[in-house]
Order: C-alpha cells, then structure tokens, then sequence
C-alpha cells in the first residue's frame, strides 16, 4: 500500500470579483442611455458637479397646467407614507396624491417626461403630486431601495430598482420648502414649471450616495410638486 504523499503545489486562485449588486447592469446601460439624450435635449442644464448626474430644464410645464396640477393635489390628498415608517414618525409629512394616470391631461405629462428621458413607458411609476404645508418636509432620504430590507423582494418583482427621478416644481413658495442635496452643499429652490432629473445611481449602476437629498421645511405658504420614479424593467 502506498502512502499518498503531500498533495500538489497550486497556483493561488484568482481574486473573485464582487458579485454585481441587483439590478447594477441594468442600472449601467440605463445611465448610459439616459445620460446620451440628455446631452442632446435642447435648453437642458446639468449641475456642474461630477459626483452626480443632476439636470434641470426651465418653464417645462405651464403657469395654467401647475394651477391645474395643483388644485389636482388637493383634490385627493393624503398623508404620506414610506416603507416601514409611520406618517407620526416626522420623517415624511407632507400629503401625497396618486393621480389618475388614465386622466388624459396626467397622462400627457407623464408621456412628455417619458420623451425627455427615453426611458420606456412602461418602466414608469405613475405621476405622484405632494403638498407640504408650514412646518411640513421630507428629511434626507435616497430614492433608490435598500436591498438588504425586508420590502425588497416586493419591490423587486414591481419593476426592480428605481434608476432616474423626475420632480417638476409646481408653485412659488414664500419661505423655505427647497430641495437640498447636503452631501454635495447643493439648494435648489422651487421655481413653477422647473423639471428636476437625476440619475440615482454611478455610471457603473451602483447607487449613488450623493443622490441623498430633503426637501427642507415650508416656512411660509404652501409647497406643490410632481414625482414621477421610473425601474430598471416594466412597473407593476
């Protein structure tokens, strides 16, 4: 009988490469895309900001169609909610609007938004309207979904992780209620009609942290805006 002797001398394996966070790829040739017919959107401005992509396109809706979203808001507003936190935890409270997207006048903004971006229809969430009052805001959060939470895998089969965010302003506020993007030192005060877009991810699909932003505290009057989040696939 034989003794085996030691085995073999191996060549130490290669480093794995870290496995792609959900939806990354998708994310990526999304960036890439986006990133491509922005550039050629006449009249669009970018944020000169390297750490993230941020644009902005002027009188994108109407005087009378932000008159008309707004009285829309009020008509069907509700406190807002988040995943697995309350309206009473103070972290979220404005009032929330789903709009109907089968309305022929939301659909148009919806469809118009869609065209900026070129982003299919089908990944878009519908249009979102949000009312915030005195004392009313929206503290530092991401758009983008926490994989490692427990609403995840819901999210996940609705239409994967959420890739660009439009917000269009709809009123003048006369105190307060900006859109504040504290990692980079970036305030963007509400001005009617303005078109708000970026990409919640890097250009590799990872999300981007620099994408954490608020909506600061109304100080006076009233706030009026429209959301509308687009997925990586077809919303459900």
């Amino acid at each position: 009988m034989t003794t085996p002797g030691p085995a073999p001398a191996r060549a130490p394996a290669p480093a794995t490469a870290p496995a792609p966070a959900p939806d990354q790829h998708a994310l990526a040739r999304l960036g890439t895309a986006v990133r491509a017919r922005l550039g050629a959107v006449p009249g669009i401005y970018r944020v000169p900001d390297e750490r993230i992509e941020l644009y902005a396109i002027g009188n994108f809706l109407t005087g009378e169609e932000c008159g008309r979203l707004c009285a829309m808001i009020d008509a069907v507003a509700r406190p807002s909610a988040l995943h697995e936190l309350g309206y009473d935890s103070g972290f979220r409270t404005s009032f929330s609007s789903d709009l109907d997207p089968h309305d022929a006048f939301i659909a148009g903004i919806s469809a118009r938004i869609d065209a900026v971006l070129g982003v299919p229809a089908s990944f878009g969430e519908p249009v979102q309207g949000q009312r915030y009052l005195p004392g009313q805001e929206f503290k530092p959060h991401n758009d983008w979904f926490y994989t490692s939470e427990s609403y995840w895998p819901g999210e996940e089969a609705r239409g994967g992780q959420r890739s660009w965010t439009t917000m269009a302003y709809l009123n003048t506020v006369a105190a307060g209620g900006a859109t504040a993007f504290g990692l980079l030192g970036i305030t963007i005060a509400p001005t009617p009609g303005v078109l708000l877009l970026w990409n919640n991810a890097l250009p590799d699909g990872r999300p981007n942290e620099a994408t954490l932003h608020a909506g600061t505290p109304v100080e006076a009057g009233a706030k009026y805006i429209i959301t509308k989040w687009y997925r990586t696939r077809r919303w459900r």
